[in-house]
């Protein structure tokens, strides 16, 4: 840890310290310590959780250090997405209540709803075609039409918001596409997509050296793998489905959702994901929730890792589920 970090580290400690003496009366705390995401206490069977890097990101780590400290109310304060934080805080048996912190005062955060599903623009659908004939995998999220290879979105469709014109813009990222329009803007979009997905096949197959595409979007070259042969995760079919939220990013490492059936016709959700990431499983219940809603909050809920991911955290945090998911470890890569 460095001075810096080690200073916020204090910092969000006497932060913590302060909002739980003028909202709850606390005193002191029985145990107290740095978190990855902000500052953690107990005050007898009560924890206390200030999350102040990725807020939406931050109810998982709140939950995991409750759960080894063994206490059944969790306080969790932060700045940001306590609307988010709060409905996913309702698929847990543990007492979670989120605080949305205003300086010094905490009002309690309502769950709020999913965001209103949005219909690919029919100008962008039209590109579907020149997706797909070369050789990548269309993709739609949240009214965005994308264009994936092993997992990894290659192109875009987009409209311009200075002269409205709807174009297929190819590269991984935006900086990549921006860059890639002025460099061959005069090749034809169906010729350069081609000559990408060439390259970025290469690249992300099995037993391809380490290169940089190849370790982005890990969890999505993991689903690509599953989506090719459901059997390994044990369902008969499946495909692809947006995130209950939009990326905000494509290079963050956010778990990814597939939708199918069991070969008896229930329903499964996956969620897709590699490293120790402690909020896949508040991640996979508000995936459910968003497939499922309310009608059937029981479907089946698998959580899909590489073997060597598969922690006994992830397995604690999924058994406090009201409906509990499953941990499904695969051999990957």
């Amino acid at each position: 840890m460095t001075d810096s970090d080690d200073r916020r580290q204090r910092l969000l400690a006497l932060t913590l310290a302060a909002l739980a003496r003028d909202n709850f009366g606390v005193s002191s705390f029985d145990a107290a310590t740095g978190l990855s995401r902000g500052a953690a206490g107990t005050s007898g069977n009560q924890a206390f959780v200030l999350v102040d890097d990725q807020p939406a990101r931050g109810l998982g780590a709140a939950l995991a250090w409750a759960t080894r400290h063994e206490v059944d109310t969790v306080h969790l304060i932060a700045s940001s997405a306590t609307g988010l934080l709060a409905r996913r805080a309702t698929q847990f048996h543990t007492r979670v209540t989120v605080w949305h912190r205003d300086d010094r005062t905490l009002i309690e955060a309502v769950p709020e709803a999913f965001p209103e599903p949005r219909d690919v623009a029919p100008e962008h659908m039209a590109f579907e075609s020149i997706i797909v004939e070369a050789g990548a995998r269309a993709s739609i999220e949240h009214g965005v039409l994308a264009g994936e290879v092993r997992g990894l979105e290659v192109c875009r469709a987009v409209t311009d918001q200075h002269t409205g014109v709807h174009r297929l813009e190819v590269g991984v990222g935006e900086h990549d596409r921006e860059a890639f329009g002025m460099l061959h803007g005069d090749t034809p979009t169906a010729e350069s997509l081609r000559r990408i997905v060439r390259v970025v096949d290469a690249h992300r197959s099995p037993g391809a050296d380490p290169h940089p595409l190849n370790r982005l979007g890990a969890e999505r070259a993991l689903r690509d793998r599953v989506l090719a042969d459901p059997s390994l995760i044990g369902v008969a079919t499946l495909a692809a489905a947006p995130p209950p939220v939009p990326r905000a990013n494509l290079k963050d490492s956010i778990p990814c959702v597939a939708r199918g059936n069991h070969t008896d016709g229930r329903d499964v959700i996956a969620v897709f994901s590699t490293g120790i990431d402690l909020d896949v499983v508040p991640f996979a219940a508000d995936a459910r929730l968003a497939a499922c809603g309310g009608d059937r909050p029981d479907t089946d809920l698998v959580i899909v890792v590489p073997e060597r991911d598969a922690s006994p955290v992830t397995q604690r945090l999924s058994e406090r589920l009201v409906h509990p998911a499953r941990i499904v470890g695969i051999r990957y890569p």
